[in-house]
């Protein structure tokens, strides 16, 4: 696997594992007690990896997933938003979100999470290795 796919890999897993502690947080008294532990397990199995730091930016941007999920809940939004079914009954769902602000923060938290990510990749691109130093032969 080359340098580049495993940095991907790492800031897709960072981004999940980040967006699973939120919802885990955000729901911790329904489901969220059964999801945090599991988060937990997938968090030492990622921080245990050869090069794992290189991923962190995506936790910067697993914060945008929350955003997203909102942003599509009030998609209907602001105010209320009332349906009516086929056989005559109606629903109405009060106190919807303005979707846009949402959605703006979604995607500014997740471009500066690749912003950043592409960032330290860059300079870890210009920046050398380590050489190993050459002896004469003999």
């Amino acid at each position: 696997m080359t340098g580049n796919t495993r940095d991907r890999l790492m800031f897709a897993g960072w981004l999940l594992i980040g967006a699973c502690y939120l919802l885990g947080l955000l729901s911790i008294l329904s489901i969220g007690i059964f999801i945090l532990p599991v988060t937990m397990v997938g968090t030492v199995a990622l921080a245990t990896r050869r090069d794992t730091q290189r991923g962190l930016p995506g936790l910067v941007s697993s914060a945008s997933l929350p955003l997203f999920l909102l942003t599509y809940l009030n998609r209907q939004g602001p105010g209320t938003h009332c349906t009516v079914s086929a056989d005559g009954g109606s629903a109405c769902t009060e106190g919807l979100l303005d979707p846009w602000p949402l959605l703006a923060g979604g995607l500014l938290l997740l471009i500066a999470g690749v912003a950043l990510f592409r960032l330290l990749q860059r300079r870890r691109q210009r920046t050398p290795g380590r050489v190993k130093p050459t002896y004469p032969p003999g």
